[in-house]
């Protein structure tokens, strides 16, 4: 019997191109990036700002299409496909965490994470199970009913990491996840977030200019000439 194959890369970026105009000029941000990230690997993304850093993350997340190449999520092409199916799959498949939380601030931190699967379609007391699984997962587990603004920073930050994977998606796709809380709330929160995506089997992309945090990840990539490069 021959040997079953490997799972494809949980993300999977193929010659991707993207450009802008800007008046009479035309910016080319990404030329032929490749990039893979595999099922619980962790990736930091350290860019310089204008490098095409968030334009990567977009594409990734399908926020944006290229124009031209191929993404990936799992084994599924995604370029050609309408946008209802692409809002289908960054709903299920595709996790998004930012550098503010943008939690609902008249929900709980529970009804936050039990938002989105609903919206999938999940059975309401299955979908607070999870949540209330994840939420104690990362520590909070006894601030369930508190709203946001009854939350410290690192609270609402983990509240919104529970949310980005809530639905078990292939891809987690984080931009500065860290960047607004101070150091040792930020490497709690970090510590959180690796937990996780280890449990989980997520493929991560973690964007930082936090280079102690993103030489604890599996790797580190850049962006150089629109090219995605391994760092040293």
């Amino acid at each position: 019997m021959s040997p079953s194959a490997p799972p494809p890369p949980a993300l999977f970026l193929s010659r991707v191109e993207r450009r802008y105009i800007q008046g009479t000029a035309t910016l080319d941000i990404l030329r032929g990036a490749d990039f893979a990230v595999w099922p619980g690997e962790i990736v930091a993304l350290v860019a310089p700002s204008g490098t095409g850093k968030s334009t990567l993350l977009h594409v990734a997340g399908l926020l944006e299409r290229p124009d031209a190449g191929e993404v990936y999520i799992g084994a599924r092409p995604t370029v050609e496909l309408d946008d209802s199916e692409r809002t289908r799959l960054r709903r299920v498949d595709i996790g998004f965490v930012y550098q503010f939380h943008h939690l609902l601030p008249e929900f709980s931190a529970l009804e936050n994470v039990v938002l989105p699967q609903l919206i999938r379609g999940l059975d309401r007391k299955v979908a607070g199970q999870r949540a209330t699984d994840l939420l104690t997962f990362l520590g909070i587990g006894q601030r369930l009913k508190h709203r946001p603004a009854e939350l410290s920073g690192g609270e609402q930050q983990r509240v919104a990491i529970a949310r980005a994977v809530a639905n078990g998606p292939r891809v987690l796709l984080a931009d500065e996840p860290t960047g607004n809380l101070d150091p040792g709330t930020a490497d709690h929160v970090f510590h959180t977030l690796i937990a996780l995506v280890r449990a989980s089997r997520v493929g991560a992309v973690i964007a930082t200019h936090n280079l102690d945090l993103a030489r604890r990840m599996d790797r580190r990539v850049t962006i150089r000439d629109g090219i995605v490069m391994q760092m040293d």
